[in-house]
């Protein structure tokens, strides 16, 4: 139960998500197609540890993504799309020292239905 609580308060005190810098210890919140999450890193020896928590609407249990990224690495997350849209992405780079977050669809993919084969 206070997992919950604790995520539903790091959620409300995140800033709303777009492509933009992310301080250290700033949590940014994050939407991918109603997985909603927050997005914060810490300065470590070997990188920056970035920590995204994501659940499925308010009431689904939250899962952990943890990474450490040096300069000029990135990392994805990605919700696949319902039938005929594209997949949604986040994609967390390290880039001049500062971390970048950028939620956007990847471009060329989308879900499609199989052919049905007439008899």
């Amino acid at each position: 139960m206070y997992r919950y609580i604790a995520f539903a308060a790091l959620c409300i005190a995140a800033m709303p998500a777009h492509a933009g810098e992310l301080g250290a210890m700033k949590a940014e919140s994050i939407d991918l197609a109603g997985f909603l999450g927050v997005v914060y890193y810490t300065p470590e020896v070997d990188g920056y540890r970035v920590v995204t928590t994501i659940a499925q609407g308010e009431a689904g249990l939250p899962v952990r993504f943890v990474a450490t990224l040096t300069e000029n690495q990135k990392v994805a997350l990605s919700v696949p799309g319902k039938l005929g849209e594209s997949d949604q992405i986040v994609e967390i780079s390290r880039v001049g020292g500062k971390l970048v977050v950028s939620p956007h669809p990847i471009d060329g993919i989308v879900v499609s239905s199989p052919k049905l084969v007439a008899d």
